[in-house]
């Protein structure tokens, strides 16, 4: 059962399970990582086989596959998919950056050029862990910041297939290849290339453990968006707050993992108690009850603040993944929030919206990342090249300036190379 715990009984670097001791797999996916660099295609299809089960001929997924997973998905799924996407487009097409230049004294230019990644890498996780939501948030951002191909790697099942939801929502939101890779091995061919995988320049995308820890080792050959750690959400709710609600919220999270931690504060003793029993109530319902009783009763906790206000301050120490203000004016909080990877504000507006369908993306920053990293947008996929134009005259009212800067810095090559331009007549 839920634990419930008076104010400053639990400390703010215990309130979410942020050590959960994890298996040291960095040797084993080394291993991975340099076999796919130095063998390419053969090392892929040999894991396809040794981790997935499937002996495949091919490692690209073909047009006529997609065609084949439009017809095995449900219309009605197609439709949610489209909108939530149409949504996601909206919300990062309001993200985009424009260069821009400074002009503003005679025979100066400085200026910034934004320009997008030209190749991007999505890792989606498949088989029974299908996640649709993941393509949509993570490749819409991609397209909108005009990445010139957008490559997709997930594993395939038995028989060799790409789960159909997945190749839905790769072709609703333009993604340009898909590869039938998985695990470490995927990070590899991303980060290096293969002779049938496209060398992209960032890969970004959640998996486990082994797919975290080749993210970490390909750093710096290519970009990466985060290392994710497990879900967590905080719920703030007032003494009004409906309990059902509240503790609905609590284990959409838990179900996720069992090391997700769900969180509430509220000042109303009364109304921890009633979250505490409707989860009883409610974790018996949910088919991934082993999971979420594991979460629940590990990590979960309810914690009983002197007034709401307090309970700002504890989320700002712990900076969330997932935030939500459960209270009636949220907008009047919101300011008071420093820290949070996305927050949900209201009674009505469950985390479950930002997962799937409000437009805002769901890549958060876990751990205490929030409290200095923001969520998966645009901005993951362009970067900025900044440029400089001086005429001779111009330099030659600054060059002094510069050299004596230079010469403080004991780099007389560099005052020089402003000096000797004020000399030379041409």
């Amino acid at each position: 059962m839920i634990k419930i715990y008076k104010y400053g009984e639990v400390s703010s670097d215990d309130i979410f399970a942020r050590n959960n001791p994890t298996a040291d797999v960095s040797g084993v996916v080394r291993e991975i990582v340099e076999n796919v660099k130095e063998n390419g295609d053969k090392a892929l299809y040999e894991y396809s086989e040794r981790f997935d089960g499937a002996v495949l001929t091919s490692l690209e997924v073909t047009k006529e596959e997609i065609e084949e997973a439009y017809s095995l998905v449900e219309p009605e799924f197609i439709r949610i998919l489209k909108a939530a996407a149409e949504n996601i487009r909206e919300f990062h097409s309001a993200q985009k950056r424009n260069s821009f230049i400074i002009n503003n004294k005679k025979g100066i230019v400085t200026g910034q050029k934004v320009v997008p990644i030209e190749k991007a890498g999505l890792y989606v996780p498949g088989g029974t862990a299908a996640y649709p939501s993941t393509v949509l948030m993570d490749s819409i951002p991609a397209k909108i910041a005009g990445c010139k191909e957008i490559c997709i790697c997930t594993p395939p099942s038995k028989d060799g297939k790409v789960n159909p939801v997945i190749l839905a929502a790769a072709n609703i939101a333009g993604v340009d290849r898909i590869f039938k890779v998985g695990g470490a091995q995927a990070i590899a061919a991303l980060a290096y290339g293969t002779e049938t995988v496209s060398k992209v320049d960032k890969i970004v995308g959640p998996g486990n453990a082994f797919v975290a820890e080749a993210k970490r080792q390909v750093f710096g050959l290519v970009n990466i968006d985060m290392i994710a750690g497990p879900s967590e959400i905080l719920v703030i709710a007032d003494k009004n707050s409906n309990p059902q609600f509240v503790a609905a919220d609590l284990l959409s999270q838990a179900e996720h993992d069992k090391n997700a931690s769900a969180v509430l504060v509220t000042e109303s003793e009364k109304l921890a108690e009633e979250v505490a029993l409707a989860i009883e109530n409610q974790i018996e319902e949910l088919p991934r009850k082993e999971i979420a009783r594991a979460s629940i009763d590990q990590n979960g906790k309810i914690i009983i603040a002197p007034d709401i206000n307090t309970a700002v301050e504890i989320s700002n120490e712990i900076a969330p993944e997932h935030l939500e203000l459960c209270v009636d004016n949220p907008f009047d909080m919101l300011d008071n929030v420093r820290h949070a990877g996305s927050v949900f504000m209201g009674r009505f507006c469950p985390e479950a919206l930002g997962d799937y369908f409000a437009g805002p993306n769901h890549t958060l920053p876990t751990g205490g990342t929030a409290r200095f990293s923001s969520p998966l947008s645009v901005d993951d996929f362009v970067k900025k090249i900044q440029y400089t134009y001086y005429t001779k005259d111009a330099l030659s009212e600054v060059a002094k300036d510069v050299a004596f800067f230079a010469e403080k810095e004991g780099l007389t090559a560099h005052a020089n190379s402003a000096i000797i331009r004020t000399k030379d007549k041409k």
